[in-house]
């Protein structure tokens, strides 16, 4: 996959290219695939999943004419491991793209640590059925190799082959940006202002599949990383974070705030519009979806444990086949959740929460984010445990008095945590090891490949 740095408007001129050779020749057999990634942007952002004062009608729009999520999971709450997970379809500690130590992203492009060339990703899969991939945007899974480092408008190609593209936005991470037409329009501050920037970024892609004629074979999938950062506050005292909505805590934190993120699938000649899934899901399910529907075939050498999304998002199957999903604070087993094939609960087990500060708050705001270690959290023995079917927010952990099967439920889930520790290597190369992140100026990088 090819990842090109370029302005935000070049971008979708970059799609247009792609796309009008499509429409000169004949439709495509197996779909197109638009990828769509926003950073740090939290559930509670767009209208559709229930902000009443920002403006997403693109997004909107999508999960009008799509499915949309309601339990979509990001396989970790940091960009890092999250984007590693979500191209590989296996969770970071797989790959070593978790980390071991308290830095837990890639902080410079010139760093020597990212996706091992071992590891397989949707692109790749792609690539050997004939597709052409493109990366634009954001990659974040480190270094990658030399790219194509395109910066402009693209010319039109791969007129016979179907296409996966991957955008991948910077907004809405700070440092915040938005062009004449979005600066000081919204009513959420410069948060706002690109927020609604990306969600017309949205609409030009949406109106170019329209315009050539490429929406019913093009399956468009919309989501963030993770949660959103609520620690962020400028200088001046403005919140330069998103919403959560109802959920607790954000972005570096396994609270549902930091995890359950804005799932978005339109596919319109297999989905039916308007569908909502309320069943756990993972960014890590795009893998063996986007595999399956291109007739790759999926790698049998290694875990994959992301699950096919098609039963559930064309209502063939009423629950999700993730029984058992971990949640990682880095490198480390920070919660399990449990959705049981035959029960409505959905229970979620944590072995430590992090230290929000200043008490009562919902986040670290004296550190700026959550750590996974040490003095900055605390363990619980017995875990806390939640049923999320009844306390979707996390405010009141259940206890033998509350929940009669309190230690069966637990039981059950430490079996599955120990059962997938085994599947684990604990040699894997750490990618994001100290040495590895500290930044080597004479790798600074035009544009990576990653397939």
């Amino acid at each position: 996959m090819t990842m090109a740095t370029t302005p935000t408007l070049a971008l979708f001129l970059l799609l247009l290219g792609v796309t009008r050779a499509h429409s000169d020749g004949p439709a495509p057999r197996r779909p197109n695939f638009v990828l769509i990634m926003a950073d740090d942007m939290g559930i509670g952002d767009p209208g559709c999943y229930g902000n009443r004062t920002l403006r997403t009608p693109n997004i909107d729009r999508l999960a009008r004419e799509g499915v949309k999520l309601t339990q979509h999971l990001a396989a970790s709450p940091l960009c890092t491991p999250s984007r590693a997970a979500f191209l590989t379809g296996r969770y970071a500690v797989r790959s070593g793209m978790a980390s071991r130590n308290r830095v837990g992203v890639f902080l410079f492009t010139a760093s020597s640590g990212g996706l091992p060339p071992s590891e397989v990703t949707f692109a790749r899969l792609l690539q050997d059925r004939g597709y052409a991939t493109g990366l634009v945007g954001e990659c974040g899974a480190g270094r990658g190799g030399a790219g194509s480092g395109g910066r402009g408008p693209a010319p039109p190609r791969h007129a016979r082959a179907p296409f996966l593209l991957f955008v991948s936005f910077l907004h809405v991470h700070t440092a915040h940006f938005a062009g004449p037409g979005f600066a000081g329009r919204s009513r959420h501050g410069a948060y706002g202002d690109s927020a609604e920037e990306m969600d017309w970024a949205v609409g030009q892609i949406l109106d170019a599949l329209d315009r050539l004629g490429l929406t019913n074979d093009t399956l468009v999938y919309f989501t963030s990383d993770h949660g959103a950062h609520v620690e962020e506050v400028s200088a001046e005292g403005e919140m330069h974070g998103g919403s959560n909505g109802i959920y607790k805590g954000g972005k570096a934190t396994n609270w549902e705030g930091g995890i359950r993120v804005p799932g978005i699938v339109r596919y319109p000649r297999l989905l039916t519009p308007g569908l909502e899934v309320s069943e756990p899901t993972s960014n890590m399910d795009v893998f063996p979806t986007v595999a399956k529907l291109a007739g790759a075939e999926i790698p049998s050498d290694r875990i994959i444990d992301g699950r096919d999304m098609m039963p559930l998002l064309q209502g063939h199957a009423p629950r999700s086949s993730h029984e058992f999903m971990f949640h990682y604070c880095n490198a480390y087993l920070n919660a399990v959740r449990w959705a049981p094939p035959n029960e409505t609960a959905v229970w979620k087990a944590f072995y430590f929460t992090p230290n929000f500060d200043p008490p009562g708050a919902n986040g670290c705001f004296s550190t700026l984010v959550c750590f996974c270690a040490g003095d900055h959290v605390t363990r619980h023995d017995p875990p806390l445990l939640f049923d999320l079917s009844r306390d979707p927010g996390e405010r009141r952990p259940l206890t033998p008095a509350s929940e009669p099967r309190f230690h069966a439920v637990l039981a059950a889930m430490a079996d599955a945590a120990d059962a997938h520790a085994r599947t684990l290597d604990p040699a894997v190369p750490d990618q994001l090891s100290l040495a590895n992140l500290v930044w080597k100026p004479w790798l600074q990088l035009r544009g990576p490949t990653v397939a």
